[in-house]
């Protein structure tokens, strides 16, 4: 039995480390995919009663592909780049006086557009020990792909950046992100909101292929005034994910916290890491 929980126990740890964590978490895992190697993964989002703030506009939103690929550049180091190519909001009202709402041109009771692309990388600082967590930094720049004529859109930049903690403890992996969010103002020129962004994972490992999984994703602004679309916001996911042959399925469920979050959501996808190149 000792034995069994033992190798048991190790292939979960293998393929942790393989796939970094990742979808359907938030949560960045502090451990890289590797060298040479390439991490891909893509997916369906659908959120209910999803609110824009600057655009006034709040709906059912559906992204398709939610697609997402990681570059193992050396075995501490990997760049990642993730986009929701297509989104669509089905319109359930629009409420007056948002900032940027003189700017839609809006056909119907639907909008859609390109997602915005996020560009960032990943750094494992230190390796997890039996009496250390692992330690990573990492940072995210979003770039304006969405226009705020389809109120999905901002058409303003935005960075984040923050250190990474993991630890695992048996079958369970435990990781905490916080960290700095800077969102540009899409009313004002060379202005930006700062806040504070953090965030808590824990995947279950229930058998070598197995994984319940579950985490809260949030941040916070301390400013006296706080501009649309800088609003404080929570989340909830859980999930389930699941190895065929090398390939992770995985399925999860939203739940929003604050007004401004969606009300509730749903995700379903898959990720493979593969070995690709070798790094010199």
């Amino acid at each position: 039995m000792m034995h069994r929980f033992v190798l048991t126990a190790a292939l979960v740890l293998c393929a942790a480390t393989a796939f970094a964590q990742q979808r359907p978490l938030r949560t960045e895992d502090p451990e890289t995919i590797g060298a040479g190697r390439i991490l891909l993964e893509a997916g369906i989002d659908y959120n209910r009663d999803t609110y824009f703030p600057v655009s006034g506009l709040r709906g059912n939103h559906l992204t398709f592909p939610a697609f997402g690929a990681s570059l193992g550049v050396s075995s501490i180091a990997e760049i990642q780049i993730d986009w929701g190519v297509y989104q669509q909001l089905a319109i359930t009202e629009q409420v007056a006086g948002a900032p940027l709402s003189h700017l839609l041109q809006l056909d119907g009771n639907k909008t859609d557009d390109f997602g915005d692309i996020h560009i960032g990388a990943k750094v494992r600082l230190l390796s997890e020990t039996a009496h250390r967590p692992a330690i990573g930094s990492w940072f995210s720049t979003r770039l304006p792909n969405a226009g705020n004529e389809s109120g999905l859109g901002k058409d303003v930049q935005d960075f984040s950046s923050a250190l990474s903690i993991g630890k695992t403890i048996q079958s369970v992996r435990v990781v905490a992100n916080i960290g700095l969010t800077m969102i540009g103002r899409p009313t004002e020129a060379v202005a930006q909101d700062d806040l504070l962004i953090y965030s808590l994972s824990v995947a279950r490992a229930i058998s070598a292929r197995a994984e319940i999984v579950g985490e809260f994703v949030g941040r916070a602004n301390f400013a006296n005034i706080v501009t649309p679309g800088a609003e404080d916001r929570g989340l909830l996911r859980f999930g389930a994910r699941y190895t065929i042959s090398g390939v992770r399925f995985d399925t999860g469920v939203l739940l929003g916290l604050t007004p401004r979050d969606p009300e509730i959501g749903i995700t379903g996808g898959f990720t493979w890491v593969f070995d690709a190149f070798k790094v010199p």
